[in-house]
């Protein structure tokens, strides 16, 4: 069968039911795409079809050969998209396992919503991390989105006094 991959028409030879997942990372190669849960509730997984972010360990690969299928690895040529760049200059990851679902997540509420309150990155980003890095990715999406300077999170992380919360 024959996939939109990132731009690119692709044949994948893969059984229908086999889930995207498996498909882009053991038939492509393209493994930013991470494995969770399998059974699509962390998001670890999430790519964009057709722009709507989805979770690619549920889906059949046969139930995407009509749209376009963006990972990570096509989100942008050099990891120059908005959201990748706050990710990296906010120090996002801590094991970073569930960063690329993360990443296109977000990408996905800006491209939807390009000024998105808190409430709407809550609602949007249901994916898992499991180090709990959940600040600091509402604030990049902020910065990505131009609503937060840089400058000013970081002088914010810098401030915290770690001895006063314990």
């Amino acid at each position: 069968m024959k996939l939109n991959v990132n731009g690119t028409v692709r044949t994948v030879d893969a059984e229908p039911q086999m889930p995207l997942l498996w498909a882009l990372r053991e038939v492509l190669g393209l493994t930013g795409t991470k494995y969770g849960c399998g059974v699509a509730q962390c998001g670890a997984c999430t790519v964009h079809l057709n722009g709507e972010p989805a979770r690619s360990c549920s889906i059949p690969v046969s139930a995407v050969t009509s749209m376009k299928v963006t990972t990570i690895e096509g989100l942008s040529k050099n990891a120059s998209h908005a959201v990748q760049k706050a990710w990296a200059e906010l120090d996002v990851p801590q094991c970073g396992y569930c960063q690329s679902g993360q990443v296109m997540a977000a990408a996905a509420l800006l491209a939807r919503k390009p000024k998105p309150t808190d409430a709407d990155i809550d609602e949007a980003m249901s994916n898992i991390c499991r180090c709990g890095t959940y600040q600091r990715i509402r604030d990049a999406i902020h910065v990505a989105a131009g609503q937060m300077k840089l400058g000013d999170v970081l002088a914010s992380y810098e401030s915290v006094d770690i001895n006063a919360q314990a």
